[in-house]
């Protein structure tokens, strides 16, 4: 797997003046996140919120979608990675290979599991094994009981692997539109919380 070089993991510098609200990346999983899923509510819908673009959503590369994540957290430093699915396990990679450089917190709801077997799963093996490290920024894992793509007790292994805080939906399938999770208030509920524990570790 060709990996980028370590410089573009450098974010880059804020400039005097900037907001001091930490900006929002949406990081979709498998096939992106249609118009009426959550995520596209928030990248909307949210102040500073934009959504990290890959280029082939139907056959992802590990390298190719890190590079992509990468330029997103270098240009907006200090970000929250809200991520779903894939998407969580593609924050996992990142903060593996980086430290977790630019990033401020993380939200990583129903994070697939990338070793399970079927047809999706052979679409994930380049994502195989998911990283256990404690991830370096402060971190939020939602589940549900019902999730057809990771078992409750795996999610909730990943989060205490990750140092994450877990929060179990109950069953509330995949947490997207099939289940019907469109705009999700509840969760920006969630999301203002992790970004209040975020403030707090930057007044350290």
């Amino acid at each position: 797997m060709m990996m980028p070089p370590p410089s573009a993991f450098e974010p880059a510098r804020p400039l005097r003046g900037e907001r001091a609200d930490p900006p929002i990346l949406i990081v979709p999983g498998l096939y992106n996140s249609g118009p009426d899923h959550w995520q596209s509510h928030w990248e909307r819908e949210l102040p500073g919120a934009e959504r990290v673009d890959q280029q082939d959503w139907e056959r992802p590369l590990l390298g190719d979608w890190m590079i992509s994540l990468a330029e997103a957290v270098r240009q907006r430093p200090g970000a929250i990675l809200v991520a779903h699915s894939l998407g969580c396990a593609l924050v996992a990679h990142f903060a593996q290979v980086t430290g977790g450089r630019g990033v401020g917190g993380a939200m990583l709801v129903a994070p697939a599991d990338v070793n399970r077997e079927g047809p999706a799963g052979r679409l994930l093996v380049g994502f195989s094994p998911i990283p256990r490290q404690r991830l370096p920024f402060p971190s939020l894992v939602v589940a549900s009981r019902d999730d057809p793509y990771v078992e409750l007790d795996r999610a909730e292994a990943f989060a205490r692997s990750w140092g994450s805080e877990f929060v179990d939906l109950g069953r509330a399938g995949h947490i997207n539109v099939d289940s019907g999770h469109g705009a999700w208030v509840k969760g920006r509920g969630l999301l203002r919380g992790l970004a209040r524990r975020v403030a707090a570790v930057d007044r350290l």
